[in-house]
């Protein structure tokens, strides 16, 4: 799953759980540094004092010995004191000649193997080259470290007699167990603080991405079509109440350009529209005009044919007339919105009344009742009912044997007006021009009949749709409330 398909909201929240997370790894880690680093500075503050204390302590004793302070005498100038010493320092001390060969140690009851005899040469170097003329030597042997710290210590003179070394093991015990407790008492807090950090997240997530949703739902229901609700949010951060403006604003704009694009289509319709009147009326003119002319030629009183003649002629006007009266019709028709009539009707009885006119066998009605009761206007239902199976009927090739069949329904609390043809159907570019105006496939006619019935049942608050198929028929049904 990539972060890129995560909603914001689900960003925002895994963001911070991870940089609760982030900061409880980083301050473990700086904790056990840190501890680490006060381990250090505490075993070697610790091995300072005690080097101190030690060194004060044997320059008590030189003093105090009735011995010659030589390097030679060392041995029997600490012979007891030594053991005194590293009982109440807690501490093994060795003393060691200027050469680094061992003269005493409070450990020399034990094998030899256990001290060192002599100190090796890098370890006197370092010692002899150092300002102060101290030096620690830091090992770790079978998993423990030690600390062993060299330096000179002095007669009464400050001449050095021998180099004293103490032996200090690291014994972290003490510090591993505070340093558990801490980590524990650490654990329980960043516990509390992810369980603190989930739920505020949650929440905070919720409420920074709630105005952000409201934003996204307007959104999605503008419509250039309708009116727009603005958004209106009265506290919330600078930047949403930018894109909140920005909204706003874009919804006034649309409804202006919403109002022009209306005026302009309008406009357009209407020029539309007069062409196409313009267009239809001079077809017939036409013909009327030649007819009228030829009769003015011809016209002869003692021709024996005038009457036959004159009988043509006013058939062909009468015919152009009939045809120029239908378009006026037609579009009469299509301009004029139906007015809705609060009658109750039974659909199937007018259904079936309505397709007697057309008095084809190849017609078939089926009813799924015998009554279904409706409130309709009556005309407004024939003219929807013969303009679709006129439309059926002359979508039927002639070398096909036409069928047309209408049915009539009831889906819970809505009509259903089902009619189906075994015509040649209707293309795949043709599907969104069906109802528009003017828009026919037909060589005459003027292609306002399905947008007229589209223009009555949306009037009544139903829909009109189609399946087609080519070459095997189309069926259009048509669907209103009862009431």
């Amino acid at each position: 799953m990539k972060i890129t398909k995560l909603s914001l909201r689900l960003r925002i929240f895994f963001a911070m759980i991870f940089l609760v997370l982030l900061a409880s790894i980083l301050i473990a880690l700086v904790a056990a540094y840190q501890y680490s680093e006060e381990t250090q500075d505490y075993h070697e503050q610790r091995l300072e004092r005690k080097e101190k204390n030690i060194k004060r302590h044997l320059d008590f004793v030189i003093r105090e010995t009735t011995f010659e302070v030589i390097p030679e005498k060392l041995p029997l100038i600490f012979k007891d004191e030594i053991y005194k010493i590293a009982d109440i320092h807690g501490l093994k001390v060795n003393l060691y000649d200027l050469e680094g060969s061992l003269l005493i140690s409070s450990k020399a009851s034990l094998p030899l193997d256990d001290v060192e005899s002599c100190i090796q040469a890098e370890i006197l170097n370092n010692l002899s080259n150092t300002s102060g003329h101290k030096f620690v030597d830091i090992r770790e042997e079978k998993g423990e470290n030690f600390r062993s710290s060299y330096t000179y210590i002095t007669d009464q003179k400050y001449k050095p007699l021998a180099i004293l070394n103490l032996p200090y093991l690291e014994n972290d015990d003490f510090l591993s167990r505070e340093l558990n407790e801490f980590f524990e008492r650490l654990g329980y807090t960043y516990l509390l603080m992810l369980i603190t950090a989930i739920a505020l997240a949650y929440f905070l997530s919720k409420y920074i991405t709630k105005t952000l949703k409201t934003i996204s739902d307007k959104m999605n229901q503008t419509r250039l079509e309708k009116r727009n609700e603005k958004i209106e949010i009265k506290s919330t951060t600078q930047e949403i109440s930018t894109l909140v403006k920005s909204y706003n604003s874009m919804i006034d704009q649309i409804e202006e350009s919403a109002v022009k694009l209306a005026k302009s289509e309008r406009e357009q319709a209407w020029r539309e529209m007069a062409k196409q009147v313009a267009h239809e009326i001079k077809n017939p003119l036409t013909p009327m005009r030649l007819t009228v002319q030829s009769f003015q030629r011809k016209f002869d009183p003692k021709d024996p044919e005038i009457i036959s003649k004159l009988d043509e002629y006013s058939k062909t006007l009468i015919q152009q007339i009939d045809t120029m009266s239908s378009i006026a019709g037609a579009f009469s028709n299509f301009a004029k919105m139906p007015a809705q009539q609060n009658e109750m009707l039974n659909v199937v009885k007018i259904v079936d009344l309505a397709l007697d006119i057309f008095n084809e066998d190849y017609i078939h009605f089926e009813a799924e009742k015998e009554e279904i009761i409706a409130k309709f206007d009556r005309t407004q239902l024939i003219r929807v009912l013969t303009n679709l199976v006129k439309n059926g009927i002359q979508a039927i090739p002639d070398e096909k044997t036409p069928k047309i069949i209408v049915s009539v329904s009831e889906k819970e609390e809505h009509v259903v007006l089902a009619i189906s043809d075994n015509g040649i159907g209707i293309s795949e570019e043709n599907k969104i021009k069906v109802f528009e105006p003017k828009f026919t496939t037909k060589s005459s006619g003027m292609g306002l009949g399905l947008a007229m019935v589209k223009n009555i049942v949306e009037t009544y608050k139903g829909t009109i749709t189609f399946v087609t198929q080519k070459y095997i028929g189309t069926t259009f049904t048509v669907r209103f409330p009862k009431e």
